[in-house]
């Protein structure tokens, strides 16, 4: 049977894609479309407009009167938190539609959907944990340092203009970690989705715009890097650039945002340790939360994902057996078939990117215990690769050092504790780490050396009003909670005599 998603496609009523500017929809001005393929079956999806430079500085400069005129940057309290509220309950009524597109842009499974940190609900709860944000931030009122009659006080102000640069792997958290907090803050926004992630983030704008949010305060501009992206990280208009994506990408952004000297947040991905002790409270359960972290939903497409593990050589058979168990149980194909639980690979290139880090596995020397292939049958017509998990891994091979977007698991195993934080921490990446360990002494030990931006303990959850983000070259900032939010204003700092003396 040859799989397919049109029907989906007709019963969801997919709109075709256009800009959006200073309170528009409309076509890009050259005519220029792009059309989707599907990962899961090749199909074409749908067509959306593929916006110009001349598109981007209209939106740039739609988002710079929006933020002048102060309809929303110098807006009550009142206004914007309730329209960010609003947004949140519309999200929630939409869930199962916003689900249906997202099956439609990059075939995440609908039943994955439904996991809180790729749902709707978790986008949801960021707009609610920013909204309350809007009136409780501010700056200090200091005692003069050198004495006299005169006040010191900072304020914080929104940065102004914002470029946010969404990735496909995860369009409803990251739309929300980028949105919500500018939003909050007062800023005005130019969007770009992923080319690979548009249907489901053009109805997210809809629905913000059905919850009130004036014209020209979120524009949006689609295609792929070349030319949007490159048009909006080099627009000397902009104030800030969000980005999530590759590390690559990430230092055009800083090298780019050198002229105008741009404000600059970036979540560049990892090679993410899991360290599981001899002592963990479960192998197997240890086993099957990294396993399926890096095969089930996005099929290793996720940044955080744990796709190194650290093994002690005490439990390391064990940990292998479980790890071949849970990857035999992984299924594929039709994202609406609520039995399948992972993806395919976002794309062609992606597909064969993953391949040949397969082979470097193997001519490396590393042990191929499952997986290595491209799946067939009636996946045939999609960028399928099967659960892949690689052991006896030298920390300093290619497999265990780059990121490879894709279901493929290095286990490296270690003798002690010393050893497992030195492998962990040697990679030029730093951000996430999974522990699993009954010792909380060591829980707390590890956590402490580990040079990682977040890690979990026996498990691992993203939360709405928890800063995330990397140590070295997994970025710079942090997306969540208020550090988010502060990383959209600016602090200007105003001093004032009380007297008619001279300070």
């Amino acid at each position: 049977m040859t799989l397919t998603v049109q029907p989906h496609r007709e019963s969801l009523g997919l709109k075709t894609g256009q800009l959006y500017i200073d309170g528009q929809w409309g076509p890009a001005k050259d005519g220029a479309t792009w059309t989707h393929q599907h990962p899961a079956t090749g199909e074409a999806v749908g067509d959306f407009a593929v916006a110009g430079v001349a598109d981007v500085d209209s939106a740039v400069a739609a988002a710079r009167r929006a933020f002048e005129s102060g309809k929303w940057s110098n807006s009550r309290a009142g206004v914007r938190i309730s329209v960010l509220h609003r947004y949140a309950n519309l999200l929630r009524e939409h869930a199962d539609e916003l689900r249906g597109l997202q099956a439609l842009d990059n075939s995440v499974p609908v039943s994955f959907g439904s996991i809180y940190a790729t749902s709707v609900g978790a986008a949801a709860d960021v707009f609610d944990h920013h909204a309350g944000w809007v009136d409780k931030v501010g700056g200090q009122t200091l005692p003069p340092y050198q004495g006299g009659d005169h006040l010191a006080m900072s304020f914080r102000e929104p940065i102004g203009v914002v470029a946010a640069i969404l990735p496909w792997n995860a369009p409803f958290l990251l739309f929300a970690q980028k949105v919500a907090p500018a939003l909050a803050a007062g800023c005005t926004i130019v969007l770009k989705p992923s080319e690979y992630a548009t249907f489901s983030v053009l109805r997210m704008v809809e629905l913000l715009i059905e919850a009130g949010l004036p014209e020209g305060t979120l524009n949006v501009v689609t295609g792929p890097g070349d030319p949007v992206g490159e048009a909006l990280i080099t627009h000397p208009d902009v104030d800030k650039v969000s980005f999530t994506g590759s590390r690559a990408i990430g230092k055009r952004i800083v090298e780019a945002s050198a002229g105008t000297l741009k404000r600059v947040s970036l979540e560049l991905g990892g090679k993410s340790p899991a360290l599981v002790f001899a002592d963990a409270p479960n192998i197997g359960l240890a086993a099957a939360t990294v396993v399926g972290a890096v095969t089930m939903g996005l099929s290793g497409q996720a940044c955080v994902a744990n796709t190194r593990a650290l093994v002690h050589r005490d439990v390391y058979d064990e940990f292998l057996a479980a790890a071949q168990g849970m990857a035999a149980g992984v299924t594929y194909g039709d994202p609406f078939d609520p039995g399948v639980i992972s993806s395919p690979l976002i794309n062609e290139r992606q597909l064969e990117r993953v391949l040949g880090y397969i082979e470097r596995g193997k001519a490396e020397g590393a042990r191929l215990v499952t997986g290595g292939e491209r799946l067939g049958g009636e996946l045939a017509s999609g960028n399928f690769v099967g659960p892949t998990i690689f052991a006896d891994v030298e920390n300093s091979s290619t497999i265990a050092q780059e990121e490879i977007f894709g279901p493929v698991l290095a286990v490296v195993p270690f003798s002690d504790e010393d050893e497992a934080i030195r492998l962990a921490n040697d990679t030029e990446y730093g951000l996430g780490a999974g522990l699993f360990t009954s010792d909380v002494q060591r829980a707390f030990r590890v956590s402490r050396r580990l040079r990682v931006g977040t890690i979990g303990i026996n498990g691992f959850q993203i939360e709405p009003h928890l800063p995330f983000g990397g140590f070295k070259q997994s970025g710079l900032g942090r997306e969540g909670g208020q550090s988010a939010f502060e990383a959209y204003t600016e602090l200007k700092t105003v001093m004032m005599p009380l007297t008619d003396e001279m300070m």
